[in-house]
């Protein structure tokens, strides 16, 4: 069976360890450069990867449609790995579908709903983006490859923050792009870091603004600014903008696209109005929304209509809004009293903005596995970074009264030396 139909099936999962290249090439018969070259095809399109120490293994989300999903969270225990924002802060979707008349939408006309456009460059606008071209895709990743698809090929290196979103270090690999680890703070991207990334030849700069990623970085006016000096050396770097979270990461929006000649920015919805909606607003370049909206008219054609009207009239809704408001606050309290929680142990960790805590610990397995003992079910850092040391990702969206304290209270026992947890 080979590495691919192995992965398929599930014999091989995710993370799994393969063997050397001269032992595989002996269970197969064949030569080392056959297999060399094998697995090089397979890195190219994310079916395994390269990690420093660790050999080659398969990657996390390979791109293979009949890959078994992530194993479910075991009965009893607390999710806090998800990233899901709190459903009690999602608005009802299906009240503003039922709420939508008008004739249905043939062939041939508009591919961005004029509700939909309208709303969404209001937003943008406020935010200082230029909304004069706009598109409309499937989701933040959905835009993020359409747009790294108008301007890269194979084997390009893309400029990504290290810790990143796992979903874009997995699209990156699919695409064949080679992601550069810039290394971030709690402001986001460091300009030396990036500065190097540009330096090594990275054709393009994906970062996220604020609510980032496993972190939770937000950039603040200087960061940006110092930022804009780094791009402004390479004019034709393409810059992407992954605002992921829009209103509810608990930070204003800022942007690096003023004065670019290619850039774009994708707002998703996902996690303020739902992520069953799987849309969001593309701001860029003309080109390259000229291109973006080009490959959408040869493949799906548009994102759906009646998702876009129900999407434009939640967005202008000033109920919708105030639950939004509502939302960053809320999650902006949940992420301080884990934050506080920890430091009360002596665990250090700084998130200024998003859903997630990012904190290093010296074995993420011994981690993982030790907070699952005790009801805790938190995601593995490895599979986020790139160069940074070990840490966990905690997401903090849904967290109840009292859980910070008995989650900071277990990581501390299990990370002591000798350490049990009250449950060992």
């Amino acid at each position: 069976m080979s590495v691919e139909a192995a992965v398929a099936a599930g014999a091989l999962v995710p993370g799994a360890r393969l063997p050397s290249v001269r032992s595989l090439a002996a269970q197969l018969e064949v030569s080392p450069t056959t297999v060399a070259a094998a697995l090089q095809d397979l890195r190219r399109r994310g079916v395994v990867v390269s990690r420093p120490r660790s050999g080659v293994r398969v990657a996390d989300r390979p791109p293979l449609a009949t890959a078994p999903p992530e194993a479910p969270v075991p009965e009893g225990v607390r999710d806090l790995a998800g990233g899901n924002p709190d459903p009690a802060f999602l608005p009802d979707v299906h009240a503003a579908l039922r709420r939508l008349s008008g004739p249905p939408r043939l062939y041939g006309e508009e591919a961005v709903a004029p509700e939909l456009r309208a709303v969404a460059a209001r937003a943008l606008a406020a935010d200082g983006i230029d909304t004069a071209h706009l598109a409309v895709v499937g989701g933040a990743l959905d835009g993020i490859e359409r747009v790294l698809g108008a301007h890269l090929a194979g084997g390009d290196a893309v400029a990504v923050e290290d810790p990143g979103f796992s979903g874009v270090l997995d699209l990156l690999r699919a695409l064949g792009l080679v992601p550069l680890p810039v290394a971030i703070d709690t402001r986001g991207m460091l300009p030396a870091s990036l500065r190097e990334a540009l330096r090594e030849g990275a054709r393009a700069v994906l970062l996220t603004p604020r609510g980032q990623n496993p972190t939770g970085a937000a950039l603040d006016a200087r960061r940006a600014r110092d930022l804009r000096r780094v791009l402004d050396a390479h004019p034709g770097a393409l810059l992407v903008e992954d605002d992921h979270l829009g209103p509810v990461a608990g930070t204003p929006a800022l942007t690096l696209t003023a004065g670019r000649a290619r850039w774009a920015v994708v707002r998703s919805v996902s996690k303020w109005l739902g992520p069953d909606l799987r849309l969001a607003v593309l701001a860029g370049d003309e080109q390259t929304v000229q291109r973006v909206a080009g490959r959408q008219g040869v493949g799906p054609g548009w994102v759906s209509t009646l998702l876009q009207r129900a999407v434009a009239a939640l967005w202008g809704d000033a109920e919708t809004a105030a639950l939004a408001e509502q939302a960053a606050t809320v999650y902006a309290g949940r992420r301080r009293a884990l934050v506080q929680a920890l430091g009360q142990h002596g665990i250090a960790t700084e998130t200024p903005s998003g859903l997630n805590v990012w904190i290093p610990v010296p074995a993420e397995d011994v981690a993982v596995r030790g907070l699952l003992t005790v009801g805790w079910a938190v995601s593995a850092g490895s599979r986020y970074r790139l160069r940074t040391p070990p840490a966990i990702r905690v997401t903090t969206s849904t967290l109840r009264p009292g859980e910070a304290e008995r989650f900071a209270g277990d990581l501390a026992a299990l990370l002591r030396p000798g350490g049990r947890t009250r449950a060992a």
